[in-house]
């Protein structure tokens, strides 16, 4: 028997218990035994075994089996994949039959020869694994599915933007870990997508997770999964994005927002090529190539004790700077043409191109938003144009190419703050107003992410 796997044997006869445990130890990975049918919930909620040896008849004399029926649709119904072995030692024809039905696996009769139970068992454990790779599976087509497989379109004709094709296509035939930089907007996401279009794994899973968009709190259940019963609500198991991506590529997007305490268990991860969900104590193989992205100086973040050292070095095998959109003119107003046509198609509208005026100010504009606030800039312009041509007022340029302007109150109509929560709260408010609600600028002005900012604005009910 080499399936290795985790038991729970139900069976009011204690010296059957004990008989079991005794030949099953070497064979299987944990075993745990109980005379109490009332105990199943328990056990499959905390121990989540792997198969389950159920004993049909629990009270002397009784020989109907209906009690193990019993406990069969209790087990069932708290987990629909459980795999359980019927034992008997009144079996017959019949009840084998009735047991397939019900859905138990097979049909073990006592006494037991040896060979045969530790034969039966290495198949229910290997069924077992079968189900839960069919399940993977069926995520993994889930994810498939809702996967653009068209080429990533990539704007650039700037020499930055040509240094970032050029080690995109130098890394096409491996699998090393890649970090991206830049600042909020750059395009972090579709560098990534570009990275695993032109890989070996192109075929395969491209699973992204968004650390700056979900709470704390469910970082490691997104991450890794759980089990079912692992906490309150957790009413059946959820495989995390990790066991999904496996064979392909997963996407860790704004990788500075990971909790420090988690930091070491995605290292163990990337290191061992292993995980353990949240509520199990099983390791689970995982194969995936990681890419990892943030705006955020993770070597300062190291120095400040926020990221562990050990962990940048591993995700950082190959790190890739995408140039902020002020760094790379050239790139602006092919861009903006690209968004341009989209929008116009999207809207009916039939403007064709941008007037001299309107071009000298996307040319003049310090876009601290990057390409998500000339996206956003152009796509309103579009919906509101009215003729062929966006003229320069069309596009509701505020900023100058000075930079944002920092964020002061009036002296003399200044009201005294008595917390620093109130100075926070009115300094996030005058931000996001003077940037006309452009919370990207808005983050900017205030030097600090735009997760942050969304995080305050939350707090302060803004």
């Amino acid at each position: 028997m080499n399936a290795k796997g985790k038991i729970l044997i139900i069976d009011d006869n204690e010296d059957v218990l004990f008989a079991l445990n005794l030949l099953l130890d070497p064979y299987v990975e944990k075993i745990k035994v109980t005379t109490q049918p009332t105990r199943i919930e328990h056990f499959m909620t905390t121990f989540q075994p792997d198969v389950i040896l159920l004993d049909m008849n629990f009270r002397r004399d009784a020989i109907s089996g209906q009690e193990g029926f019993d406990c069969l649709e209790q087990i069932l119904k708290l987990d629909p994949q459980a795999i359980v072995l019927f034992m008997t030692a009144y079996a017959d024809t019949d009840k084998a039959v009735r047991a397939i039905k019900a859905g138990a696996i097979d049909f073990i009769p006592k006494p037991w020869e040896k060979e045969k139970l530790l034969a039966t068992l290495s198949s229910a454990i290997k069924l077992r694994d079968s189900r839960k790779e069919v399940r993977q599976l069926k995520e993994q087509v889930v994810a498939l599915s809702a996967q653009d497989e068209e080429m990533p379109q990539m704007i650039g004709h700037s020499a930055p933007m040509r240094e970032v094709f050029d080690t995109i296509r130098k890394l096409s035939d491996t699998d090393a870990n890649i970090l991206i930089l830049g600042e909020n907007g750059t395009g972090k996401d579709l560098v990534a997508r570009s990275l695993r279009y032109f890989s070996p794994r192109r075929e395969c899973p491209f699973i992204t997770i968004d650390l700056g968009s979900i709470p704390e709190s469910l970082f490691e259940s997104e991450l890794f999964g759980y089990e079912k019963g692992a906490f309150t609500d957790a009413r059946k198991a959820k495989a995390g994005r990790m066991e999904v991506a496996s064979g392909g590529t997963l996407f860790l997007d704004e990788i500075a927002n990971l909790p420090y305490h988690l930091q070491a268990k995605l290292l163990t991860a990337i290191q061992k090529r292993c995980f353990v969900k949240v509520g199990s104590n099983t390791q689970q193989p995982t194969n995936i190539r990681l890419i990892c992205a943030t705006n955020r100086n993770l070597e300062d973040m190291v120095r400040n004790g926020e990221f562990r050292e050990d962990l940048l070095y591993r995700i950082n095998t190959i790190h890739l700077h995408i140039p902020a959109l002020r760094e790379r003119k050239e790139d602006i107003l092919p861009l903006a043409k690209r968004f341009l046509e989209q929008y116009a198609r999207q809207y009916g509208r039939q403007v064709q191109a941008f007037s001299p005026e309107a071009a000298r100010r996307l040319l003049e504009h310090p876009w601290y938003g990057n390409i998500r606030e000339l996206q956003h800039t152009v796509e309103k312009a579009v919906i509101l144009s009215d003729s062929d041509e966006l003229r320069g007022d069309m596009l509701q340029l505020t900023s100058t190419a000075s930079g944002p302007e920092p964020v002061v109150g009036n002296a003399e109509t200044e009201v005294p703050f008595h917390t620093l929560d109130e100075m926070e709260r009115s300094m996030v408010k005058r931000a996001i107003d003077q940037c006309e609600g452009n919370l990207s600028q808005a983050a900017a002005m205030l030097g600090i992410t735009r997760q942050t900012l969304y995080n305050k604005m939350k707090r302060y009910g803004l």
